[in-house]
């Protein structure tokens, strides 16, 4: 049996346990965000567009730690920069309790949150992921992904009991804690930033024997665009593709995260009631993401996002055309099929386009796109309801960007560019990565 393995169970699967459940807590909490903007409105005496520049300042501060984030992920490993993130959001989680209005909640939502939590996303887990697993790569991060869609499932519920229960403080508090005392320990014990840590393989395989003919003939596949520093990747087409296609996915999530439940609240649909169809989206969404996963990993990853984004677009019309308890529940479900799973498509056709060894910081840098795009909406989005006292138009607009996004994802000329598609050279050999 291969030393990749402990007990019959390669360990990288135990990295991707360990990062699930950062991920559970760090993209469950902040999904959350929109189960308090009633609340806030109300106590604070504020609007629902002041709530949003709070949550726009953090989407834009997220972004723009990617790039930070995958950049050091690349230098000096995963494992350094997701046990310190994890422990600056616990802290400041906690520290929102403290909150009395609006400015606060920038500065500790906005920013510190926020940026921290960047350390916590695909920028850093996927790249530990991507240098863990080659063949099951997507399996392996649609499972990572996953972890986002159960704490969508079982946190944005539980902070919306809490909330009613208790109070929004608590539920803060209570999120906080949870991560300082179960997640920094288990990544901590658990992960490591790749396989040669622990003297091992990736995907498990064996070590060739010294002086074997496998050694003497071993291969490295790469594909036409590998790039031996990230800068030459924006060069090509493909980074700038995904880019605007993840943009268009920041544009419709964070949307919805801040947005959905106020929405909900303006048809009439109780609070309880919003937060558990959400959490119903993430539900599906988590066995969506494991399905995409796989697919992932035997068809062309192009045609699964591209109709990912197509199937979204099809679940944001549902809430202009349907009435509103309809509305709630077929976004759900049509909503909960694409939900993340753009997530480990894109950093899986990053990884198979331009190689691993920059994949933290050209992930980073789609994760930007992401993150700018969503501070964009959920100001816009907030604006919109204000002025219009409806969300319709801002919708459409999601529904029109959605479509654009799937027909430029398809347009990725991934059997040309994929190292999935690319032949088998020797060592060393060079590549061609023009173009």
């Amino acid at each position: 049996m291969s030393e990749s393995k402990r007990g019959g169970i390669f360990y990288g699967w135990y990295i991707v346990a360990a990062l699930f459940f950062a991920s559970f807590l760090a993209i469950g909490s902040r999904q959350g965000f929109g189960v308090f903007v009633k609340t806030w409105e109300e106590e604070w005496g504020v609007t629902t567009a002041a709530i949003s520049v709070a949550a726009a300042i953090g989407w834009l501060a997220n972004g723009f730690s990617q790039p930070l984030v995958g950049y050091l992920t690349d230098k000096y490993g995963g494992r350094p920069v997701l046990v310190i993130s994890l422990a600056v959001m616990a802290v400041a989680t906690i520290a929102v309790a403290t909150v009395s209005n609006v400015f606060g909640l920038i500065i500790l939502y906005g920013f510190v949150i926020s940026f921290a939590s960047g350390g916590i996303s695909p920028a850093t887990s996927g790249v530990v992921i991507a240098r863990w697993f080659d063949r099951k790569r997507g399996t392996a991060m649609s499972v990572l992904i996953a972890g986002g869609s159960v704490g969508g499932l079982v946190v944005v519920p539980f902070l919306s009991f809490v909330l009613v229960e208790f109070s929004w403080q608590t539920a803060w508090i209570i999120v906080g804690v949870l991560a300082l005392g179960l997640g920094i320990p288990l990544l901590l014990l658990v992960v490591r930033s790749r396989p040669q840590d622990l003297g091992l393989n990736i995907d498990g395989d064996a070590s060739p024997v010294e002086g074997s003919d496998d050694q003497q003939i071993t291969v490295q596949p790469v594909g036409q665009k590998f790039v031996e520093r990230w800068q030459e990747a924006l060069e090509s087409k493909p980074i700038w593709q995904l880019s605007f296609a993840y943009f268009v996915c920041g544009i419709t999530t964070a949307s919805i995260s801040v947005h959905y439940v106020r929405w909900a609240v303006s048809e009439d649909i109780s609070t309880g009631t919003a937060a558990l169809a959400f959490g119903v989206l993430s539900g599906i969404n988590a066995g969506g993401v494991l399905v995409v996963g796989w697919l992932s990993d035997k068809f062309q990853r192009k045609k699964l996002l591209g109709a990912v984004y197509l199937v979204r677009g099809v679940a944001f019309l549902s809430l202009i055309f349907l009435p509103g308890a309809s509305a709630l529940w077929a976004f759900a479900v049509i909503g909960g099929m694409s939900w993340l799973a753009t997530v480990p498509l894109t950093a899986s056709l990053t990884a198979d386009v331009y190689g691993v060894r920059n994949l933290g910081t050209l992930f980073g840098l789609a994760n930007m796109s992401h993150q700018i795009g969503g501070a964009t909406a959920v100001m816009l989005f907030g604006w919109a309801f204000t002025q219009l006292g409806s969300y319709d138009l801002a919708f459409g607009v999601g529904a029109a960007t959605l479509l654009a996004a799937g027909l430029v994802s398809l347009s990725i000329r991934e059997k040309q560019l994929s190292v999935r598609y690319a032949p088998v050279v020797p060592e060393g050999a060079s590549t061609d990565t023009e173009g």
